[in-house]
């Protein structure tokens, strides 16, 4: 099965950062030249970047890391898809307008479904919605508040709506290397029979062959961050092996 490796860039401080458990209190700071960063993962033959605005994401507003998003996007060639205190029509408009060509929703999807519906009338397939996941229900504002809703359930809801695509992440397992929650991921694409991108807990190679090895289709992508900054492994040795 082909599955496509998708590297990630946490900004914070317009710095490269890891996290863990999505907290924080708990940031790695890896590299503070976020455009070369971008630039290596284009040369090692990504195909996307998935960046995501950490402050944002916690203050709930524009950060001045939607800057270094810009410089990024006018450095290289390949898709970036964007995630981070994105909250309204104008927010997503202005993105895609300085080069983002997908922009995720979280928080803004849980709150306001006529929003939700507003944007994928004005932008299609260039919206897709990020569902994190503690316990078994959704979390918003950077991980910092529960919903009542489960993932599946959520995830049901929006395909109705039109979305075509989520990316899920199991906030338990987000940078601590742990392995991915293949069963889980699975199970939201079955139920939602939307295209979902794993995200949270890639560790090693094996990690990524287990998410080839369960042979589900609408599982077409997976997120990598820490392992790759930690050097468990490099992008170049992860891009082959799921290829078709």
């Amino acid at each position: 099965m082909s599955l496509q490796i998708i590297p990630a860039i946490d900004l914070k401080g317009g710095r490269c950062v890891r996290l863990s458990q999505g907290q924080k209190e708990t940031a790695t700071i890896y590299d503070d030249d976020p455009v070369s960063v971008a630039k290596t993962f284009e040369l090692a033959g990504a195909q996307i970047i998935h960046i995501v605005d950490l402050d944002a994401a916690f203050n709930g507003r524009e950060s001045t890391n939607r800057s270094v998003v810009q410089k990024i996007a006018g450095k290289v060639s390949v898709p970036i898809q964007f995630g981070g205190g994105v909250r309204t029509l104008i927010d997503v408009s202005d993105l895609i307008n300085s080069g983002v060509s997908r922009v995720i929703l979280g928080t803004l999807a849980t709150e306001s479904i006529e929003s939700l519906r507003e944007l994928l009338e004005e932008f299609g397939s260039q919206i897709c919605v990020g569902i994190d996941a503690r316990d078994g229900v959704v979390m918003t504002h950077g991980w910092n508040a529960s919903t009542n809703m489960s993932p599946s359930d959520f995830a049901v809801a929006v395909a109705k709506l039109g979305v075509e695509r989520i990316i899920y992440t199991d906030t338990v397992r987000d940078g601590m290397l742990t392995g991915p929650n293949i069963k889980q991921t699975i199970a939201i694409a079955r139920e939602s029979q939307l295209k979902v991108t794993a995200s949270g807990g890639i560790s090693s190679l094996d990690d990524i062959k287990s998410l080839c090895e369960a042979n589900e289709p609408l599982l077409d992508s997976v997120i990598v961050g820490k392992a790759l900054y930690e050097k468990r492994f490099s992008l170049q040795d992860a891009l082959p092996l799921c290829e078709q």
